[in-house]
């Protein structure tokens, strides 16, 4: 059966430098195309972690130079990360499309996200971005007044606000470009964040969390399914445990239950079981799929991953 499909795609799907990120999209534009070639609609969003860490650093050093460059705002950095992320998504997907003799669009998407100016998060940044750093590496930065966290036991971060999503500004836009036949990348690394006053948007100094955004979009764009991927097959509770259990299948509820006792790490599988959560349970017949990118097409027939449903 044909979906309508929000795929979200996780930092392993677009490699960590320059280089590395345009080896990374070839294999993923090729699982994507198949997936297209099955008659789905899709709309495509990714994260940006690595990416917006490396450009905010690459303009704070700048700004240390003789010529004295412009430290950029958080949002801005969003925004150059959305475009040179989708401009390496969309020609691999382009290359690979026309590989299998088929005529599609692909479209980049600068979106922005409205989040709340008076969100928690601002005052308790805990989004981890950027490049993972060793303990003697945190420590040093740390001294300079820099916020940074463990990672879910890959080691140290620098950590930002990471405000709730609210709307998606451009969801009309998506929807219309999907409808016409189109293929979306949207909503790159959550969103530019961004608060309304009046008519006017204003950027927001914060990341937004990819899939809590993406799971809005879907809603928006009245999706069937969204596809969280991840590095893991399936969920589990205990993780790492000796009694650890890989889950097929979650109720809302069950998945709720299990986010009370801790079971899954914040800035890692938390979120993206919170997304998965708001999606299911916003219209009956809604799924959620969280899985590995090469095991999407399994997932979507119920073969493999974890679907929560109602």
């Amino acid at each position: 059966m044909k979906k309508r499909i929000v795929l979200a795609l996780g930092g392993n799907a677009l490699g960590a430098g320059l280089m590395e990120q345009m080896q990374a999209v070839q294999n993923t534009a090729e699982t994507i195309v198949a997936l297209i070639a099955e008659g789905h609609e899709l709309v495509i969003t990714h994260g940006n972690g690595p990416q917006v860490g490396m450009i905010h650093q690459a303009f704070e050093a700048a700004a240390h130079t003789a010529a004295h460059s412009p430290v950029l705002p958080m949002s801005v950095c969003v925004a150059l990360s959305q475009g040179y992320i989708g401009y390496d998504l969309q020609n691999a997907l382009r290359e690979a499309l026309l590989n299998q003799n088929m005529d599609k669009n692909v479209v980049s998407l600068i979106t922005q996200v409205r989040v709340d100016a008076r969100d928690p998060a601002f005052t308790h940044p805990d989004k981890p971005i950027g490049s993972f750093l060793s303990e003697e590496e945190a420590r040093k930065l740390k001294s300079t007044g820099m916020l940074l966290m463990e990672d879910a036991g890959r080691g140290w971060r620098r950590v930002v606000a990471s405000p709730k999503p609210l709307e998606i500004v451009e969801a009309r836009a998506v929807k219309t470009l999907l409808e016409a036949g189109q293929i979306v990348i949207t909503a790159g690394g959550g969103g530019i964040p961004v608060v309304a006053q009046g008519n006017h948007l204003q950027g927001a100094n914060a990341v937004i969390d990819k899939d809590l955004a993406s799971a809005v979009l879907a809603q928006d764009i009245d999706a069937d399914m969204l596809i969280i991927l991840t590095a893991v097959e399936k969920v589990a509770i205990d993780f790492r445990k000796p009694t650890e259990r890989w889950l097929d299948t979650l109720t809302p509820q069950e998945a709720l239950h299990h986010i009370t006792d801790n079971q899954f790490a914040p800035g890692s599988m938390l979120p993206k079981v919170e997304a998965a959560v708001a999606f299911a349970e916003s219209k009956p017949g809604r799924q959620a799929l969280i899985t590995l990118l090469s095991k999407a097409r399994e997932g979507i027939v119920g073969q493999t991953g974890t679907l929560i449903q109602q």
